[in-house]
């Protein structure tokens, strides 16, 4: 399967979101991932609503939506009408995920389960075979820039595992501390979308940047 390079725009210059949307759309870059955060369930607030459907506006790939914010069963149908694909919830954000998941769902979405460095991996056994994503947070959410936590590859292995176990079909997704440094690694032990940030964005040439992940997610391992 083809592993996927998803730049994040929480990111991007906002003073020039346009410019850095159409960047994406002309680089190799499979998704965009957008970040919502609400400053309660993470210690910082990013864009919400009307910033999503001015990128959604221009955006000509997959868009792949992270809600890091409380009680997201609130927002679903209208993240579905403002063009997300892929709606990714946070495991600790809800009480009841199997029902969170279906309602996405129904909304002709992709449903994603983003889990914290913290939390354990077999809590997810239970859904696995209903989530499309698995987002591993391999920094602590709510800002960008910060440094990959190693613990990252164990967890990609014990996921790679339950999702076998169980003949799912879940994708595994990395978001946090994404370089060319250890994309590639990432790729072997099993992930197939990578999230790039600041990566991405505060390189000279971002085009060539996403472009030489790119190129790394296809080596044969």
């Amino acid at each position: 399967m083809t592993k996927l390079i998803a730049p994040s725009i929480l990111a991007a210059d906002f003073a020039n979101l346009q410019r850095d949307i159409e960047m994406v759309n002309a680089s190799e870059a499979d998704w965009f991932h957008i970040d919502i955060m609400d400053g309660v369930f993470v210690p910082n607030i990013s864009f919400g609503m009307p910033v999503l459907k001015a990128i959604t506006k221009h955006a000509k790939k997959f868009v792949d939506v992270h809600l890091m914010i409380v009680d997201p069963d609130r927002y679903i149908t209208e993240f579905a009408r403002l063009g997300a694909n892929n709606l990714t919830v946070h495991y600790e954000a809800c009480t009841h995920l199997h029902r969170t998941l279906q309602a996405i769902k129904a909304e002709g979405m992709l449903a994603g389960v983003a889990i914290n460095p913290h939390t354990n991996i077999s809590l997810l056994e239970d859904v696995i075979n209903d989530i499309d994503v698995v987002c591993l947070m391999s920094v602590n959410p709510g800002f960008g820039g910060q440094s990959f936590i190693e613990n990252t590859y164990n967890k990609i292995k014990q996921l790679k595992a339950l999702i076998s176990k169980r003949n799912a079909k879940t994708l595994i997704e990395i978001d946090g501390g994404v370089t060319d440094k250890n994309a590639q690694a990432l790729i072997a032990t099993g992930a197939d979308v990578l999230v790039a940030g600041s990566f991405v964005f505060s390189s000279a040439d971002p085009v060539r940047t996403i472009q030489n992940l790119k190129s790394l997610t296809k080596n044969e391992f």
